[in-house]
């Protein structure tokens, strides 16, 4: 079982149905990242070079043909991050930065070889979203990236150049000590093992065949 199969209790995570204020019991505070404000942007992008690193297996034979890439994490790294508010908007600013996505890239060599490696592609984000005001906890831009790739060109060595789509979800968030209601711990119920049943159709037959 898990909390949504076959699992029927009152304490595990579910849709509310009737009154939500029923089985309240506490206001408890928890530590969480309180994303203040968010948005996101997808394109395609052209041009975009990956400098390969950390080839596996090292010392491939060039050239190199390309496989595909996609990142290799979602936590995009900023940099050069600016934030300037907005004089005529009250706790909105315009958030500038560089978002950088780890990139695994697959290709073949000249020797027939499967290798991989990393990059990095970077893209620049210029955006207005709600910072809020300064206070003793400093607020933080987060980046959640997604990049996919499956034209590439070999361009030096080393080098490719590719058209991606590419996900980029930037945020403001601080850590919070949030107050919220709460109906108490999780029930945590035992795990369903799996167990591949090899012999189910072949004892569901009949013993002998029909009209004997």
């Amino acid at each position: 079982m898990s909390f949504f199969s076959n699992f029927n209790s009152d304490r595990c995570p579910c849709r509310i149905t009737g009154n939500p204020l029923n089985g309240l019991e506490e206001k408890v505070c928890i530590e969480v990242n309180k994303v203040f404000d968010s948005c996101m942007k997808q394109s395609q992008e052209d041009g975009v070079v990956l400098t390969l690193t950390d080839n596996t297996p090292a010392s491939p034979t060039y050239p190199l043909t390309f496989i595909s890439a996609k990142s290799s994490t979602t936590t995009g790294v900023l940099q050069s991050v600016q934030v300037d508010r907005l004089a005529d908007r009250p706790n909105f600013a315009r958030v500038q930065a560089t978002v950088c996505v780890p990139v695994e890239v697959l290709y073949v060599d000249a020797a027939g070889v499967e290798g991989k490696a990393s990059a990095s592609a970077c893209f620049t984000q210029d955006v207005i979203l709600f910072v809020p005001q300064p206070s003793v906890i400093p607020y933080n831009a987060e980046a959640v990236v997604s990049l996919i790739a499956t034209e590439g060109t070999y361009t030096a060595e080393n080098t490719f150049t590719v058209t991606c789509c590419v996900t980029i979800i930037l945020k403001i968030v601080m850590p919070v000590e949030l107050l919220i209601p709460a109906y108490g711990y999780c029930n945590i119920p035992p795990c369903q093992e799996y167990s591949q049943e090899v012999c189910a159709g072949f004892f569901e037959l009949p013993l002998f065949p029909g009209n004997g």
